[in-house]
């Protein structure tokens, strides 16, 4: 994302909350963040500490505070995003918070193309090592799914047309079949 979007982003996130309530805004791209998928950014939204301590408790509270206090902002921002943005995070700002933030934070998916009603979805979060992560990231840049989710999906349904699953799918019924005889 060039520095004129960027700039035009942080200009609206600032136009929606109060004066003084942002600290600073980072634009993270495709290898800043495990998180951010190729082709998408996201944005880490710094929230001013107010004169609070870098502790956790602090941070904790400065989380609280922030959500009860702007939930409607937080929505509102969402809508000034362009397509490309796959998450916004909140977190209190401060030097210590500055390079790779843990600990208390609000993130919040904008966007996701799902392939089914969302009442038969289920959500399922797993943890890839960095060769799978990058097996995972090569079939989204090279257009075989647009996300991350929608990769395991694909492989998913890759494995469900196997005719070898079929069989696999039988044997499980079978020993299904010989525990109930217990």
């Amino acid at each position: 994302m060039g520095k004129a979007a960027t700039d035009r982003i942080e200009q609206q996130l600032r136009s929606v909350l109060p004066d003084g309530t942002i600290e600073r805004i980072r634009v993270l791209e495709y290898g800043d963040d495990a998180g951010v998928e190729p082709g998408n950014t996201a944005l880490r939204i710094f929230i001013d500490r107010a004169g609070r301590p870098e502790t956790g408790q602090a941070d904790l509270e400065i989380v609280q505070a922030f959500e009860e206090a702007y939930t409607a902002e937080m929505r509102a921002v969402l809508n000034l995003l362009p397509a490309t943005v796959g998450w916004v995070e909140f977190v209190p700002g401060g030097p210590a918070r500055s390079a790779q933030p843990h600990g208390p934070k609000i993130r919040i998916a904008v966007g996701g193309v799902e392939t089914a009603r969302p009442d038969e979805l289920t959500s399922v979060m797993t943890r890839l090592g960095p060769a799978d992560l990058a097996v995972v990231d090569t079939l989204i840049t090279a257009g075989v799914a647009t996300s991350r989710a929608e990769v395991m999906r694909w492989a998913l349904g890759r494995i469900r047309e196997h005719p070898a699953y079929a069989q696999l799918q039988a044997r499980v019924r079978e020993i299904d079949e010989l525990k109930a005889q217990f």
